[in-house]
């Protein structure tokens, strides 16, 4: 009986390391997993006055020493993958965001120049091109071949330690998040508990097949570091930025021009619904897709070409990957009856330009570096009545490079005494006009239906 025992023992724990043996996929992947470094520049805009405050100067009159520290070299590491042999890596669009220089390292320690090719911000994405060829690029898997519960594996440079592996599974699919950047409404992130932390980014999620199935993007962490909670971005979704930024090095998507919500237990109960599902439309912005093709506030959109739409993300993330131009069979439930309606979706309104050069100086029709747009041009003539204008870019290397961001909405500026409602770009500008150089002041308004209150100094 105990050499019985002592058999299925031995027989029970040489299929679990068998099982959870992954050196030889590893081993595999040492030649397409890289390290990516990327400089930039800060502008050495900060003043030092040792112990006595700014006022203290204003108060008294006197000159406000200039003590500008010099521009300086900010350095950030992440990873990234061969996608080609003949030179295409693929990483995170934050990894290199605002770099001069991209350096691309790989575990042999040759390093490389590389060229960024395109961007796409939102889906998080970069194509960079280094200049050689017969490299070993990954397999490309198929996202949406993965499902709950899945085993999956981790390569990147955390905290730069170079090609660290970790093991996980897939906790979720199709998850929408929330980045600050509206990254997340065109994006169905994979979930995993596989240990990914800051470095990670940009990095490769492997199937038990050897096989890229996504792309380490996000962790949602409340220190800072890995708490099980990782997303990644699916393959099939970057291929298909890939082929844009390939084509013409920026990316188009779909647009229905709807905003809405989900549908709770009690909602669908008072619109006659059997079970809570879809996308209810609550906004219709005039003149896109949506309004041409009928569809009105109130709807409850069901599903997209006969693929169901269960959560408002679901009609997010499916509108969003369908090419402007495209017919679309929407069925959605109106006054208790359901109904299908043929109609040809749009073009996401792009709030993209392209980045310049951080070394160059700003271009003057950008005050504090920032471009902007009239709220107006988003909801149509019949929704003026909110207040602000929407931040479309922050210029590297401005003044409110890093302390605004894409998307904000701008209310109001105030400075002491002194404040200014914003209500257009021509407010903007002119309240700038009441500012000296050197001044701070303070930039109020909304991010992500927040409230916030951030200081930028004149420049």
């Amino acid at each position: 009986m105990k050499k019985f025992i002592a058999l299925l023992s031995f027989l029970v724990f040489s299929v679990y390391s068998h099982e959870f043996d992954f050196s030889d996929l590893v081993k595999e992947q040492s030649d397409s997993v890289v390290n990516i470094e990327s400089t930039r520049k800060i502008s050495g805009s900060s003043r030092s006055f040792g112990n006595f405050p700014e006022e203290l100067f204003r108060e008294f009159g006197i000159p406000i020493p200039d003590q500008r520290m010099p521009d300086r070299e900010a350095k950030s590491t992440g990873s990234g993958f061969v996608l080609s042999d003949d030179g295409y890596i693929l990483t995170n669009y934050h990894v290199v965001q605002g770099a001069q220089e991209v350096i691309v390292r790989f575990l042999d320690r040759r390093e490389f120049k590389a060229e960024i090719v395109g961007t796409d911000e939102l889906s998080d994405i970069a194509l960079l091109k280094i200049s050689s060829d017969n490299f070993t690029p990954v397999k490309i898997g198929n996202s949406d071949d993965m499902e709950q519960g899945d085993g999956v594996i981790a390569i990147g440079s955390p905290y730069n330690f170079d090609f660290s592996v970790t093991f996980g599974i897939i906790s979720a699919t199709g998850r929408g998040t929330s980045t600050g950047q509206g990254i997340g409404d065109y994006v169905p992130y994979i979930q995993t508990d596989a240990a990914v932390n800051r470095g990670n980014s940009g990095g490769p999620l492997f199937n038990l097949d050897g096989e890229v199935i996504g792309i380490n993007s996000q962790i949602y962490s409340r220190s800072g570091g890995n708490e099980g909670l990782a997303f990644a971005i699916p393959m099939n979704v970057a291929m298909e930025v890939v082929e844009q930024l390939k084509e013409s090095g920026k990316v188009s998507r779909g647009y229905l021009g709807v905003q809405g919500s989900e549908v709770s237990s009690d909602l669908a109960e008072g619109l006659g619904m059997d079970k809570p599902i879809g996308a209810l439309v609550r906004t219709v912005v005039p003149g896109q897709s949506a309004d041409k093709g009928g569809i009105k506030p109130g709807d409850v959109i069901v599903s997209l070409n006969d693929k169901e739409i269960v959560y408002f993300k679901d009609l997010q993330h499916t509108v969003g990957r369908t090419k402007p131009g495209a017919m679309l069979k929407v069925k959605l439930f109106r006054d208790g009856k359901y109904m299908t309606k043929l109609i040809k979706i749009g073009e996401l309104p792009s709030r993209e330009v392209e980045e310049q050069p951080t070394n160059e100086s700003l271009d003057p029709d950008y005050p504090l570096g920032l471009r902007l747009g009239e709220l107006s041009d988003e909801r149509g003539q019949a929704e003026t009545q909110n207040e602000g204008i929407r931040v479309l870019q922050v210029m590297p290397n401005s003044p409110a490079y890093g302390i605004i961001s894409r998307g904000d909405i701008i209310t109001k500026i105030k400075s002491g005494n002194t404040s200014f409602d914003i209500n257009s770009i021509q407010d903007f500008e002119s309240s700038l006009k009441s500012f000296d150089t050197g001044d701070i002041i303070l930039i109020i308004g909304t991010r992500e239906g927040t409230n916030i209150f951030e200081p930028v100094e004149i420049e």
